[in-house]
C-alpha cells in the first residue's frame, strides 16, 4: 500500500468517525447540539482537524443528511423487494417511510430543514426520488395504465408521505396512527389513479 493510499484511508476513517459522532449527537439531541466544537470534543480532536474535514457546520449537516437518505433508501428499497404485488410495493414502501420518520425523528427533520442548502438536499434525496419513480412506473405497467404525469405522481405520493410523516411527532396523532394514515391515504391515491389516469377528475 503506498504512502498516499494509506493517508486517504486515514483521511476518510477520520471522517467517517466524526459523521458517526455527529449522528449520535444529533440522533440525543438534535440538530442544534450538533456544532464543530462538540463533535470535536467527543472525539478529542481540536476544531481545526475537523475543519480539515468539513468547512462549516453546514457541511457537517449535509454529510449528515446523505447518511439519512442513503438509510431511508435502504429501508425503503428493502420494504419494496420483500413485497410481493405492486400495490403492495407502493403501500410497504409508504410503511417504510414513516417507520423511519419515527426511528430517526431529529436526523427525519434535519433531512427536511432549511439548515441544510436546499440543492444538497435535493442531491442527497435523488436515489430515494428515483426508487419512487420506478416504483410508480412499474406499478403503472402492472396494471396496464399510462399515467398523464409520472413526475407529478411521484411528488404527490412524496408530498402526502411527507405531511403525514409530519402529524406523527404530534402527541395526538403519534406514528402508529400516521402509519395507518399512510397506508389510507396511498390506497386512496391508487384507486383514483387507477380509475382516472389522465388526471381528468370530473
Amino acid at each position: 500500500m503506498s504512502v498516499g493510499t494509506r493517508r486517504e484511508r486515514e483521511r476518510a476513517k477520520i471522517r467517517d468517525s466524526l459523521v458517526q459522532v455527529a449522528l449520535t449527537v444529533l440522533e440525543h439531541e438534535g440538530t442544534a447540539a450538533v456544532t464543530v466544537r462538540r463533535v470535536a470534543g467527543e472525539v478529542e480532536y481540536t476544531a481545526p482537524v475537523v475543519y480539515q474535514h468539513f468547512a462549516n457546520k453546514e457541511a457537517l449537516l449535509l454529510a449528515l443528511v446523505e447518511v439519512g437518505y442513503a438509510r431511508l433508501h435502504a429501508r425503503m428499497a428493502a420494504a419494496a423487494e420483500n413485497a410481493v404485488a405492486a400495490d403492495g410495493r407502493i403501500l410497504d414502501t409508504g410503511r417504510a417511510y414513516v417507520e423511519f420518520a419515527a426511528a430517526h425523528p431529529h436526523l427525519y427533520q434535519l433531512m427536511n430543514s432549511a439548515d441544510v442548502d436546499a440543492h444538497g438536499r435535493f442531491r442527497a434525496a435523488t436515489p430515494v426520488v428515483r426508487l419512487v419513480e420506478d416504483l410508480m412506473t412499474n406499478w403503472a405497467g402492472a396494471h396496464g395504465i399510462v399515467l398523464a404525469d409520472p413526475t407529478e405522481t411521484c411528488e404527490v405520493a412524496w408530498a402526502t408521505l411527507y405531511g403525514i410523516a409530519g402529524l406523527g411527532k404530534l402527541d395526538t396523532v403519534g406514528y402508529a396512527r400516521a402509519a395507518h394514515l399512510a397506508d389510507r391515504a396511498l390506497r386512496a391515491l391508487l384507486l383514483s389513479w387507477r380509475t382516472h389516469p389522465d388526471g381528468d377528475y370530473p
